[in-house]
């Protein structure tokens, strides 16, 4: 099963072979696709092998979308509500205690941005939101609510913002006067403090939607969680397969499989290892990020940035997560803000 049958989907697969690779589909395995979305990933792994797949979505657009697909594949998809952070509680729910492979494609998808209304983009008018789930804190709620500090650092942490306290102090102006409602007033926003240049390839709005996205979503620490699930799920010889698409996704990753296959090195001359001490849950798949081939970087503009790891769960037992090792505790944790 190639990345031609997965093309009848609105929504490209990205490293759709790769992934495919990476978990070796086999049939009676069971798997969890953790970002359904449009069901690419599901739809090859149910084509690739006589398997079951259990996909696992926030976004009530996505599940609706995909009954198609579980009509189709009577008996062998199921859809769960929820974030992929839940995902053992989740899978476990249904009679399922281990499973043989694991795909996560993280971040936003292409359907959510393709969508005006869903407020993700700064390329199209729509309402400030960026819920993935429709439900909770938005966007608009963050940048017109939010004190500056906090806006200033969100937009420095999550969105790598160098310019973020400027931007922040400008948010905090203007909405003084209007509430700001929709994507375009924000990106012209940012654009009268971050002057865009001839040179310049990305839109100077896009670090400052990305950092309100994953906050509002609480996307890092959602993978986070994901990846101690998935430990937590899989089977001895069960592969984990993980699509990220920026530095901060792609470095809780390459942490976590650090640590987990060994790779990241514990203990020293001045701390020798203890005896109890966890061995390597984990073997790797992937040694280093493997990334899209050319013809889909052709077919696929965002798949340039786009880096797959891989792992494959040992007999070793699950080892405890460490927030602090992935890097997450620097993160603000989304709360109300009105």
């Amino acid at each position: 099963m190639t990345q031609i049958a997965a093309q009848a989907s609105p929504h490209y697969s990205v490293m759709l072979d790769e992934v495919l690779d990476a978990l070796a589909p086999k049939d009676g395995g069971v798997y969890v696709d953790g970002t359904f979305g449009a069901g690419g990933y599901s739809k090859a792994l149910l084509d690739a092998a006589d398997c079951r797949v259990i996909g696992i979505d926030r976004d009530p657009t996505a599940l609706a979308s995909g009954q198609a697909l579980v009509e189709a594949y009577a008996g062998r998809l199921t859809l769960l509500d929820g974030c992929f952070g839940n995902m053992e509680s989740l899978v476990r729910e249904t009679g399922v205690d281990g499973v043989d492979g694991i795909a996560l494609d993280v971040g936003v998808s292409s359907m959510q941005l393709d969508q005006g209304m869903r407020g993700f983009s700064f390329q199209s008018e729509g309402p400030l939101d960026m819920r993935m789930s429709r439900e909770g804190v938005s966007a608009a709620d963050v940048v017109n609510h939010m004190e500056e500090a906090d806006i200033a650092r969100i937009l420095f942490l999550y969105g790598e913002e160098k310019r973020s306290r400027a931007v922040a102090r400008e948010i905090v102006r203007v909405r003084a006067e209007k509430p700001i409602k929709t994507t375009l007033e924000l990106a012209r926003l940012v654009a009268t403090v971050i002057k865009p240049r001839a040179t310049q390839r990305i839109n100077p709005a896009t670090r400052t939607f990305q950092a309100l996205r994953i906050y509002v979503n609480q996307e890092l620490h959602e993978l986070g969680h994901g990846l101690a699930g998935a430990e937590a799920l899989l089977v001895p010889g069960g592969r984990l397969a993980v699509v990220s698409f920026h530095s901060l996704e792609d470095r809780i990753v390459k942490r976590f499989f650090a640590e987990r296959t060994g790779r990241a090195g514990r203990g020293s001359r001045h701390m020798p290892e203890m005896p109890d001490q966890a061995k390597p849950s984990f073997a790797e798949v992937t040694r280093r990020a493997a990334t899209a081939g050319e013809a889909e970087l052709v077919e696929n503009a965002r798949s340039r940035s786009a880096k797959l790891r891989a792992g494959e769960r040992t007999q070793e037992a699950v080892m405890p997560i460490d927030f602090g090792v992935l890097g997450l505790k620097k993160f603000p944790v989304l709360e109300e803000v009105i």
